[in-house]
């Protein structure tokens, strides 16, 4: 069975940091690009940030260098470095597994970010 299991989301101040971890099981994770997305009521839900099964790394436009994505392949875990929050980051933050022929979703996390 394919888990995803997000961590880390809480209420950060405005300027603050938080790490986001998204623990992957029942997956070949290292084979798997991984990533970030995030959703608020009303809204699409967008990308964040993925970092391929090589380490290439990708960022949504809004993120202007403020958080980074890795990986520890040993610990099949997918890391969200968030830094400088802002309250319109506040969200649903979840984690994406997928290759070409699936893609898997795990329940998600609240980020909240007070001004």
């Amino acid at each position: 069975q394919v888990q995803l299991v997000e961590s880390g989301g809480g209420l950060v101040q405005a300027g603050g940091s938080l790490r986001l971890s998204c623990v992957a099981s029942g997956i070949s994770f290292r084979s798997n690009a991984m990533s970030w997305y995030r959703q608020t009521p009303g809204k699409q839900r967008e990308l964040v940030a993925l970092i391929t099964n090589n380490d290439r790394t990708r960022y949504g436009d809004f993120v202007k260098g403020r958080f980074t994505i890795s990986r520890d392949n040993a610990k099949n875990t997918v890391y969200l470095q968030m830094n400088s929050r802002q309250p319109e980051d506040t969200a649903v933050y979840y984690c994406n597994a997928s290759r070409p022929v699936t893609n898997y979703w795990g329940q998600g996390t609240q980020v909240t970010v007070s001004s």
